[in-house]
């Protein structure tokens, strides 16, 4: 495989090493045969948890022709909710997925609503986002109705927004059907590829076209101290908590609209700010567009607004609402934020409106809401009056640096043994696992893998983490830990 950059940004070697240097891969590569492992599965194994940022591939098209059945046929399992009805919500709208060895991101624009916007709106609307934060598209066509007045309107955004774009022309069950999807080269982008994704017909094909059409990697390398370009910061939060405020504030001036009304910011605006005596890149994505006042729709459009605006970004702010009880969708989005392993930040707005009970109910509940990401920075905020403002930069940069951080392979697996001789696996079944040693894959998230004698329990996994977070620190950032078992000896020839 050769889809993977250096996490640095910096070309590979000519073997993908992860954030190994050379004379740390050789060495490590030793140890690895000393207590073995198969050399190809450890190469295998560095390879896949050393990967750069993944390419963004996005799957739009107007209701009902069969995008989130794409979704888990491309995914390879039922994630995706499908039902014969447009406008099934859903609280996820990213997925991983891997074919012929290379992993991208899907992003799902299977939810959809029509209301007073207008079905062709709503439908240009969702495709916008998704587009934004994809380095292809795949845009799905219903065969057996051919090209609409909706799907023209599509076509004219994707052309503008110039992404490379792979046509699917779905529900084409049989040869008969081939003849309807010829009739979409009309749409002159190019050579629809004739699918059923109901029945996995024809999308191997398809897949391979995706491949080609997405970049090695993401086109937007981070922008690292060593390429000088400023850091991206996304501001995620359920609507109207303030994150519009919070974003003038921070600038200085008022740079968007701020109204009560959930819902005001009509587009993700980026925004160049000098804080703290540098320049960083803000993504508002703050609410969802006017007059979408239905719950499902709205939600809907929290959610992939916030996908785009994290896939964009290198540490996600999310504003969480300190006056009011801490809500299933604070979590969620907090959740989305760990999944896409970007640096995390909690900022707890309205602080100044709280009373001394009110204050001794949300510790607690951060305690238990939110004690998943306790290693997250957290700042108490006003975005009305300014409260606290100075402490922002600092927890972004604390974050942003437990995100880079890399431990050199020799002093973890000191580290290592020492834990698994004062601390071993427990016995299960007669026998008790070892990790035997490990190494840090990559880095931005922080990525491990760990090679091991036997099965490795998730409770001790998380034992692992807690000590690796508490020995080395990685505050703001979520810890990817992988477990290689080495197989047992003779039975590879």
């Amino acid at each position: 495989m050769n889809d993977h950059i250096q996490p640095d940004g910096s070309d590979a070697h000519e073997h993908d090493h992860g954030a190994l240097g050379d004379a740390e891969y050789a060495e490590f590569m030793e140890l690895a045969a000393e207590e073995g492992f198969d050399i190809e599965d450890v190469e295998g194994a560095i390879e896949a948890a050393g990967h750069g940022p993944l390419p963004v591939l996005a799957v739009v098209g107007r209701p009902n022709v069969g995008k989130s059945t794409l979704v888990n046929r491309i995914i390879g399992r039922r994630e995706a909710v499908v039902e014969d009805r447009p406008g099934v919500t859903r609280d996820r709208v990213t997925y991983e997925a891997e074919w012929a060895g290379r992993r991208f991101k899907v992003v799902d624009t299977g939810g959809w609503e029509q209301d007073v916007f207008g079905i062709d709106a709503s439908v240009a609307a969702q495709a916008e986002f998704a587009i934004d934060a994809a380095d292809a598209v795949v845009f799905v066509v219903d065969a057996k109705v051919g090209a609409t007045d909706t799907d023209e309107a599509v076509v004219r955004l994707l052309r503008k927004a110039g992404k490379p774009v792979v046509l699917c022309a779905n529900k084409v069950d049989g040869p008969s059907g081939e003849a309807d999807a010829a009739y979409l080269w009309n749409l002159g982008l190019g050579e629809p590829h004739p699918v059923s994704a109901l029945h996995g017909r024809g999308t191997g094909d398809m897949l391979d076209a995706v491949l080609e059409a997405l970049p090695e990697a993401p086109e937007q390398s981070f922008g690292g101290a060593g390429l000088g370009g400023p850091r991206r910061v996304a501001l995620i939060g359920r609507p109207n908590v303030g994150k519009s405020s919070l974003l003038n504030k921070v600038a200085g001036e008022e740079r968007v609209v701020v109204n009560e009304l959930a819902g005001t910011t009509r587009d993700p605006v980026d925004e160049l700010i000098e804080l703290g005596g540098r320049t960083w890149k803000f993504v508002d994505t703050a609410g969802i567009r006017k007059r979408v006042h239905l719950q499902q729709g709205a939600d809907y459009y929290a959610s992939l607004r916030t996908a785009a605006a994290v896939e964009k970004a290198e540490v996600a702010v999310v504003l969480i609402d300190a006056s009011e009880s801490i809500s299933v969708q604070d979590q969620r989005i907090v959740t989305m934020a760990v999944e896409a392993g970007r640096a995390l930040v909690l900022a707890f707005n309205k602080w100044d409106t709280l009373d001394e009970e009110r204050r001794y109910y949300l510790e607690r509940e951060i305690e238990t809401e939110l004690g998943q990401v306790s290693w997250a920075p957290r700042v108490n905020v006003s975005a009305r009056t300014g409260r606290h403002m100075e402490k922002l930069v600092p927890a972004i940069e604390t974050a942003l640096a437990g995100w880079e951080t890399r431990v050199p392979t020799g002093r973890l697996n000191a580290f290592l043994g020492e834990l698994v001789a004062a601390h071993p696996h427990p016995i299960r079944g007669g026998k008790q696992p070892r990790i035997l040693f490990g190494t840090q894959a990559g880095t931005k998230p922080p990525r491990f893998v760990l090679f091991a004698s036997g099965f490795i329990e998730a409770g001790y996994r998380r034992f692992i983490e807690r000590r690796l977070r508490e020995e080395f620190g990685f505050e703001g950032t979520p810890i990817h830990i992988s477990v290689r078992v080495r197989e047992k000896r003779g039975r590879k020839k």
